[in-house]
């Protein structure tokens, strides 16, 4: 017999309605406010020939690999339809709006599995967002190419990450009315809150969950909504990246309690829209997606213990808490904070 709360689980997959996956809708969809970055870059070699972003760092998969968690449906390949559209199942269930998924440019292969993606979100009701990466000889010019792009394939709103590190406020003001022509709305991942302002940007993110603690979140949306602009903060459960590359840097889970201290920040700061760190970056330890026990000389992290949750309810144990938090934001957001706000 399943536990209880993997059956609750399931009956939400169940009964909530999903999305015609060839009928596209005719209303426009309401702005998302809760988003999950969603990572399509992992290949095994039974479906792709070789294991992607699996085996860094020295990491021999299938068993031993980049991560210090297990994932419960083992390594897999994003380019595996039942696999995206059993997460895509997930991420609904667990009340996400929109991923924004990760995206390296036109001749990358997260670009050739997007069309994957957005079929399996779109029969889930799920809205696709692009978080367009500092991909190699990332530029204004190729980012305002890529842009428009993204947007013939009907993505309309993008997250971009390290968006003032490399390119000057003057080169995104010039490039701005033609990024938000169609109606796009374009955040910026910086703590640089009056530049991403200045440049035009619609709002702004965190991301980063190590860096950008919830004690922050009070005064990075108090700065964006006096300067007009979204605040999305970024919230997430833990980080260990220390398999995956090296790092020392360590955001303890805590049984679920640093996931619970982030969103009651988010919701406490008045977010527009909270962002998930992450359903599935394995590699920094920041995945959401079931997790659990493995059997063999590699010994990994569960989520066993959180929220009082053991066995196969604790593999799920963040997608039931990601569902209840973001219920309580939902209920706790006012319909006007949601949208672009006046420039």
């Amino acid at each position: 017999m399943r536990p209880l709360l993997l059956c609750a689980l399931l009956l939400v997959l169940v009964v909530v309605p999903a999305s015609s996956a060839t009928t596209p809708s005719t209303t426009t969809p309401s702005p998302a406010r809760v988003i999950a970055f969603y990572y399509p870059w992992y290949g095994t070699t039974a479906t792709d020939g070789v294991y992607q972003h699996w085996g860094q760092n020295g990491h021999t998969p299938p068993n031993d690999i980049a991560s210090a968690f297990y994932p419960a449906r083992g390594p897999y390949s994003s380019d595996s339809k039942p696999v995206v559209q059993a997460q895509m199942d997930e991420i609904r269930a667990a009340g996400i709006d929109e991923i924004a998924s990760s995206w390296w440019g036109q001749s990358s292969q997260e670009n050739q599995r997007l069309p994957l993606v957005m079929a399996a979100a779109r029969r889930d009701g799920i809205q696709v967002a692009i978080h367009l990466e500092p991909y190699p000889n990332r530029t204004i010019q190729s980012i305002e190419t890529d842009v428009a792009y993204l947007k013939n394939l009907g993505i309309t709103s993008f997250f971009v990450y390290q968006a003032l590190e490399a390119i000057p406020v003057g080169q995104w003001q010039a490039v701005m009315p033609a990024l938000h022509a169609g109606g796009a709305t374009i955040y910026a991942q910086t703590s640089e809150i009056g530049a991403a302002a200045a440049a035009g940007f619609d709002g702004v993110y965190t991301y980063d969950i190590v860096t950008y603690g919830g004690n922050m979140f009070a005064r990075y949306c108090a700065e964006a909504h006096k300067l007009h602009l979204l605040c999305a903060p970024s919230v997430g459960p833990g980080y260990n990246a220390k398999r995956a590359d090296g790092d020392t840097h360590l955001k303890p889970r805590r049984d679920g309690g640093t996931y619970d201290a982030m969103w009651k920040a988010a919701i406490s700061a008045q977010a527009d829209a909270v962002t998930i760190t992450s359903f599935n970056e394995w590699h920094e330890g920041t995945q959401i997606e079931p997790a659990g026990p493995h059997r063999g000389s590699v010994r990994y992290q569960t989520y066993d213990g959180a929220w009082g949750l053991h066995g196969i309810d604790a593999e799920y144990a963040y997608l039931f808490r990601t569902r209840y938090w973001a219920d309580s934001f939902n209920s706790a957001v006012a319909p006007a904070q949601t949208g672009t706000r006046s420039k």
